[in-house]
């Protein structure tokens, strides 16, 4: 069979390969319909819009896109046209919280503050909320939750409103899937109207999708000291982001918040799986590992001090700050990062 890949994919042309499938690799946001007009397969990132110009006259029967989010393929177009489509929920949770764990614990070493009674509150809690709320449970945060569609779906008290989130929490972080239409639309979700609702000037973070915050809503929300700082990891308009955005914020990075190369890993593992099973290859998945580290060891005094260690968004923020116009070469060749997991920490 003849699959049509993103070339930033990792692991899965190899893998490919080896099940003996022809692979091509094109950079994302140049594959065209011509590339998959013969193609009975199609593994994307958010870079390319898989709707009716890409798709129309094709061969692809199945869509993978290795990563969380989906808004970039036209849904209602692949289900007129028979064409499957599989995303890879989860895969990259474990990223995204060490992510949002780092700047956190970035905002409390350079800012001289401290979590002792404060208040989180976490928008959207999928795979990569839970996890944030796990964690923030574990090292005493007070917690809040919103998240419309599981509250309706589960009932009971265990979600508040956005306008509770914005009057009690001490530091907010941004996690819902985006969507522009439909009972709960997250377009804009943190709007104006939103940011001068806040009550407590939190840090608030975006890891989630660019469009989920109206950017030029919280340049003014920075102005007028309704939000003390930012961290973005995801922006309007990528990778033509907002500068005076840019300038304002307290971590800024190039939606690299989920490229840690487990994540990497899970997500093309997905993919295999998905091909596998769509097209009843018969065949054994091969097998994709990453190797062990050599110097994996991460003693330090404090467990935040460990994580700072192994990765803080600090050094990325400088990086974009220096070059906002190379943020798609950055997002492209992010050196992946190790999660936690992969090493031994020793707190002495």
């Amino acid at each position: 069979m003849k699959v049509v890949m993103d070339e930033k994919i990792p692991f899965l042309r190899d893998a490919l390969l080896a099940m003996g499938h022809t692979v091509v690799a094109l950079p994302g946001v140049a594959i065209s319909h011509s590339d998959v007009k013969d193609a009975d397969a199609l593994f994307v990132r958010t870079r390319t819009e898989c709707n009716a110009s890409l798709l129309s006259g094709s061969n692809v029967r199945l869509i993978g896109t290795a990563t969380i989010g989906y808004d970039h393929i036209d849904s209602e177009y692949c289900a007129k046209n028979n064409i499957r489509w599989v995303s890879a929920p989860g895969c990259n949770a474990d990223a995204v919280l060490q992510y949002v764990q780092s700047s956190i614990y970035c905002w409390v070493q350079e800012k001289n503050r401290s979590l002792d009674g404060l208040t989180l509150g976490i928008v959207g809690v999928g795979e990569i909320g839970r996890r944030i709320a796990r964690w923030a449970q574990s090292i005493g945060l007070n917690l809040l939750l919103n998240d419309p569609p599981r509250g309706l779906a589960e009932g009971g008290d265990d979600f508040v409103p956005l306008s509770c989130i914005a009057e009690k929490c001490d530091i907010i972080t941004f996690h819902p899937t985006l969507s522009r239409d439909g009972d709960f639309p997250s377009y804009h979700l943190a709007d104006e109207a939103f940011f001068r609702s806040l009550r407590r000037c939190p840090l608030f973070i975006n890891a989630s999708r660019g469009p989920v915050v109206d950017n030029a809503a919280l340049v003014e929300a920075i102005d007028n000291n309704l939000v003390c700082d930012a961290v973005v990891d995801v922006w309007e308009n990528e990778p033509d982001i907002n500068p005076t955005l840019l300038n304002k914020t307290f971590i800024a990075t190039p939606h690299i918040a989920g490229y840690s190369a487990e994540g990497k890993l899970n997500a093309s593992r997905m993919m295999l799986h998905a091909f596998v099973d769509f097209f009843s290859c018969g065949t054994e998945v091969p097998a994709i590992a990453l190797p062990a580290l050599s110097d994996s060891l991460i003693v330090a005094a404090t467990l935040p001090e460990a994580l700072l260690s192994i990765y803080s968004p600090l050094s990325d923020t400088a990086v974009l700050k220096n070059s906002p116009a190379t943020f798609e070469k950055q997002r492209n060749n992010y050196k992946l990062r190790r999660e936690p997991s992969a090493f031994k920490i020793e707190i002495k």
